[in-house]
């Protein structure tokens, strides 16, 4: 049996999330804080970013500020702050964040997404970040939350696009007309939003590689001149043409998906395509998303996670810019109603070589809880078990007692945080400690880990595609740099094996153009890979 094994207290990871008033009166006060997975000293173990919120308080100068925190990892499941020493401490009002190596200079780089000012921080490649933000020309002081790194016109160097959700002045808090149906939940009298709220467009930041980048949504055709609520953001290759795609999830109304041209500009196919809405038409309240491959057919497919009062949504890839919403013959649509979901990933964490999927759930309703609405503020994450027939089973009670914890969860992001060859979780939870869990028993199958660095393609390798060949049968990988909710996972590409000993054939598709192959690769290894090179190490 494969369970997840709670070691928050152990793991040395101690962070408190302060995420605006007790009582929710603001819609700011409940959408913090993201997690981002990442190596920042090159020392082969992932580090834990782990975004904090704020309060009114704290920005009118009435209490002392809170942080961001960075965890150093030392190895066996243990982790270290560095903070201080890294420099990376930012007293925003966080929301997100995700890292690559912007420069590429050998170090992966942080940005953070906040309530006001974002803050960029260039990896000096000792321990230490230095914020670059207004020489880098990102800054946005707008409400931002969730970004995403990728080379959309592969010139080596990776670009970032910002999603922005609400315009809200704080000396002008938002007041709804008394009695307004935007305040209101089952009749219950709540916070605002985002619905009624003037939303806020969204950015494409350029890399110059000159350590600039020059805001070009508007050109680009990815400005959200609808102002719609946007949320969640994840980059690829949806279509399979070498150039990376665009989905974003927003909040309340339709979802974007942007169809990458190659010259520099996109178009917007969301209702074209199916994703804008599910089966029914119905625009929905959508927080995270992921694109994977679950269905071992070559195509990038699509989850969302959204409100509750409604399910989360799972888009098979059609091919020809076509999607179908299949949550009910998947077996998604009761066991996500009832729930409000956030984070999000396909991630095969019992490695038998098709990817499952995970969702962080919890309320912004505090109010809930007083009420008999057959929901709760605190909620538990679900796993989804593939079951290799285009269906899931839900599986988070028989996974280990952490997962029956009810929490009110945000971020999340998956990676080998002890590299025992089985994919962990870290879990960000609103005014509440973070949930680090590690993987027991995943590694029982066999494995096969990835790492790519660039040379002329960007050095993090963002936006590669990896298709493994294991007796017949295909599995294919993206390397993403941000998803999930506000989140990133580990670059690293992970492929689980099931019963086989060897991968057969290893595909790379760089985002340079250049394509390798490899054969006969041992399994339950980690192997390294620069583009180009003739070798493994």
């Amino acid at each position: 049996m494969i369970s997840f094994r709670d070691v928050s207290n152990t793991s040395g990871i101690h962070f408190q999330h302060v995420g605006g008033s007790k009582e929710k009166r603001y819609i700011f006060d409940t959408m913090s804080g993201g997690v981002v997975l990442f190596d920042y000293d090159n020392d082969g173990l992932i580090d834990v970013y782990l975004v904090n919120g704020s309060t009114l308080e704290i920005l009118e100068g009435k209490a002392a500020p809170v942080r961001d925190a960075l965890f150093h990892n030392l190895g066996g499941g243990r982790f270290e702050d560095v903070t201080t020493k890294a420099g990376v401490g930012d007293t925003g009002w966080g929301m997100g964040g995700c890292a690559a190596d912007y420069d590429n200079d050998g170090w992966t780089d942080l940005y953070v997404t906040n309530f006001g000012r974002n803050t960029l921080y260039r990896n000096n490649g000792n321990g230490t970040f230095s914020d670059v933000t207004e020489k880098a020309g990102v800054g946005d002081r707008r409400w931002s939350t969730g970004a995403a790194w990728g080379d959309y016109d592969r010139d080596g160097y990776v670009d970032l696009f910002v999603a922005n959700y609400v315009a809200i002045d704080l000396k002008n808090l938002p007041q709804l007309p008394e009695g307004s149906k935007y305040c209101q939940y089952r009749g219950i009298p709540v916070m605002c939003g985002p619905r009624g709220l003037k939303g806020a467009p969204d950015s494409l930041y350029h890399n110059n590689g000159d350590g600039t980048f020059t805001e070009v949504a508007k050109a680009a055709g990815v400005a959200d001149e609808s102002e719609y609520y946007g949320l969640g953001v994840v980059w690829g290759d949806y279509d399979d043409d070498g150039d990376p795609d665009l989905y974003v999830a927003n909040d309340a109304v339709p979802s974007y998906l942007y169809r990458n041209e190659g010259n520099s500009r996109f178009t917007e196919i969301g209702l074209l395509s199916g994703t804008a809405v599910n089966e029914d038409g119905k625009e929905q309240a959508s927080m995270g998303v992921d694109l994977a491959d679950y269905d071992g057919d070559g195509k990038l497919d699509l989850y969302r996670t959204n409100f509750s009062d409604d399910s989360d949504t799972l888009y098979r890839n059609e091919g020809r810019d076509s999607f179908r919403d299949v949550t009910r013959k998947a077996g998604l649509f009761e066991p996500t109603w009832n729930t409000l979901a956030w984070a999000t990933g396909f991630f095969d964490f019992d490695n038998d070589s098709d990817r499952d999927i995970y969702v962080v759930n919890g309320h912004v309703y505090p109010q809930v809880d007083r009420f008999p609405l057959n929901t709760t503020y605190r909620q538990r994450t679900l796993l989804f078990d593939n079951v290799g027939n285009g269906t899931f089973r839900e599986i988070g009670l028989s996974s280990g007692a952490s997962l029956q914890t009810p929490k009110c969860g945000r971020g999340g992001a998956y990676a080998d945080l002890d590299n025992d060859g089985d994919l962990d979780l870290v879990i960000s939870n609103i005014d509440d400690t973070p949930t680090v869990l590690l993987n027991d028993g995943g590694n029982r199958r066999h494995w096969f880990r990835f790492s790519l660095k660039g040379k002329k393609s960007n050095r993090d390798a963002v936006g590669a595609r990896a298709t493994i060949t294991v007796q017949g049968r295909k599995q294919t990988g993206e390397v993403k740099a941000g998803s999930s909710y506000c989140s990133q996972n580990e670059l690293t590409l992970h492929f689980g094996l099931g019963s086989a000993t060897q991968v057969d054939q290893i595909d790379i598709r760089w985002p340079s153009g250049l394509k390798e192959r490899f054969e006969n690769l041992p399994a339950d290894r980690l192997y390294r890979h620069t583009e180009g090179e003739k070798d493994l190490e």
